[in-house]
């Protein structure tokens, strides 16, 4: 471990941002906050609601802007389940910051102009979708447009007027945040970045590291603390069973979490890089596992939600497991100075239940590459709802076909036991054998001695196992009949 005082958990009792362009230091204040409950009850701007406190409806969407590469990078974010401390260093752009004078910013006239509201509540969430959306692309394409809107729920006026209001807003030139961002990246880049900021009041305390040595001393000092990075699930404990997190280290900051590594045949993912960062990288490669990706959450989500989340969660029913273990990946877990590495498939042990030691934490997952053109990858997600919904059961098949011979089968499961598993007899069934619809049937009859699903609210166990052999079905189907291929997300 370094000798450095900063790397040794050394901290300063605040954090600081930009509250829209005033620069502003928080302390005292409990960590546990929401930025969506610090706008409405702290700086009482009631411009951003508060839906559904589970980053489902949008109408809490606000931006956040970081410096980057000398220059600043807009997200939008759902405020109702990103705390505080990860504001640190970072500029927080809300509806009532977007007026110029007494002029409104392109995309709210927009909005008047076609008609876009009509009782009002979501419509400050969708003008922050929508001024985030034309500060990364001036000229949104239809998809772009559609997936920044996709987390933005309106129960009144449907979503035509607010695409056309979108398109409208195209090429607005340079606003206040443009003509500002030269000072905005000048005080975000004086914001102090040598000792890391914590955030405590009474008992409740937050740490921002600001390096992985940071991280791993505060680890050791505190085994039970709890990990943030996008937060868009452990939140939750917050905003929906009203508990406390304890203690608490926001790994955002940390740059080495942040990575993202191609090498010849494979990918390094930074624990905490979020999905709206990594995937077109790995959906170049893995098409159906980057489409798959799309619909874990929303825009809003998949900027803030990570890798090293999805897999630390260790639901049984989390999106990215089973296609991990499908494709063999590796976790790298950090302990002080000692990494070790596992097959992703190993870290699972029982329900909620993982093979990570005390202090220990998820620092990159490594992802190979397609070994040769003869490997396929067929990912399936059943869910209730197209976009924004849990898995009642997620299938992979990473099938490598040559000469009509099956030569390598990895098969894994989510929502089929209490942990994402492979299905060991069903892959036995497949390996070595003739790609013909004998040899699917056989394989299908083996994941009844692979699994024994549960019955719960999202689907029955007989549901399970039947929609788990008509996926293997499905995608003998498409592989053998390419043009029949409808895509990765099917309904429950």
């Amino acid at each position: 471990m370094s000798d450095n005082k900063s790397d040794k958990a050394m901290a300063n009792n605040q954090i600081q941002f930009l509250l829209n362009d005033t620069l502003t230091t928080l302390s005292g204040i409990d960590p546990n906050t929401t930025i969506l409950q610090y706008l409405r009850q702290h700086q009482h701007k009631s411009g951003t609601k508060e839906g559904c406190a589970s980053g489902d409806c949008g109408a809490c969407t606000v931006v956040v802007a970081e410096a980057v590469a000398g220059k600043l990078r807009y997200k939008s974010l759902n405020a109702c389940i990103s705390l505080l401390p990860s504001l640190h260093g970072k500029q927080l752009i809300t509806v009532e910051d977007l007026q110029d004078g007494e002029c409104l910013h392109p995309v709210q006239q927009a909005m008047v102009d076609f008609h876009g509201s009509q009782c009002g509540f979501c419509t400050p969430g969708f003008i922050m979708s929508l001024f985030a959306l034309h500060k990364n692309f001036p000229e949104p394409s239809k998809h772009q447009t559609l997936e920044a809107l996709a987390g933005n729920l309106c129960r009144c006026t449907g979503y035509r007027a607010i695409v056309d209001a979108a398109a409208a807003a195209k090429n607005h030139g340079a606003d206040q945040f443009d003509r500002n961002a030269e000072q905005t990246i000048a005080t975000l880049n004086s914001i102090t970045k040598d000792a890391m900021a914590q955030l405590s009041q009474g008992a409740e305390q937050a740490f921002s590291p600001l390096s992985l040595s940071q991280l791993s001393q505060i680890m050791l000092d505190n085994p039970q603390a709890r990990l943030v990075a996008g937060g868009t699930d452990i939140v939750l404990e917050i905003t929906q069973m009203h508990k406390k997190l304890g203690t608490i280290v926001y790994v955002g900051n940390v740059p080495e979490l942040q990575k993202f590594e191609e090498h010849d045949d494979k990918f390094v993912i930074g624990a905490a890089l979020p999905y709206s960062e990594f995937t077109p990288h790995l959906a170049a490669h893995y098409p159906e596992f980057g489409d798959m990706i799309e619909r874990i959450g929303s825009l809003q989500i998949r900027n803030q939600g990570t890798l090293g989340g999805n897999i630390g969660n260790a639901s049984p029913i989390g999106d990215t497991p089973p296609v991990l273990i499908a494709l063999d990946a590796k976790l790298n877990l950090r302990c002080g100075d000692e990494v070790r590495q596992i097959p992703l498939q190993d870290y699972f042990v029982d329900y909620k239940v993982t093979s990570q030691q005390t202090s220990e934490f998820i620092e990159s997952i490594e992802v190979p590459k397609p070994a040769s053109k003869a490997q396929q990858l067929k990912v399936y997600k059943i869910s209730k709802r197209f976009d924004d919904d849990i898995s009642a059961v997620l299938a992979a098949f990473n099938l490598t076909i040559e000469n009509d011979v099956i030569t390598d089968a990895r098969v894994a499961f989510g929502g089929m036991a209490g942990i994402p598993a492979r299905a060991a007899q069903c892959e036995q069934a497949l390996n070595g054998q003739p790609f013909t619809q004998a040899t699917i049937d056989a394989a299908k009859a083996k994941l009844g001695n692979d699994f024994t699903p549960m019955s719960d609210v999202r689907a029955s166990k007989d549901y399970r196992m039947t929609v788990a052999q008509n996926l293997l079905q499905k995608a003998f189907i498409e592989i053998s009949q390419p043009q029949t291929n409808t895509g990765v997300v099917q309904y429950a």
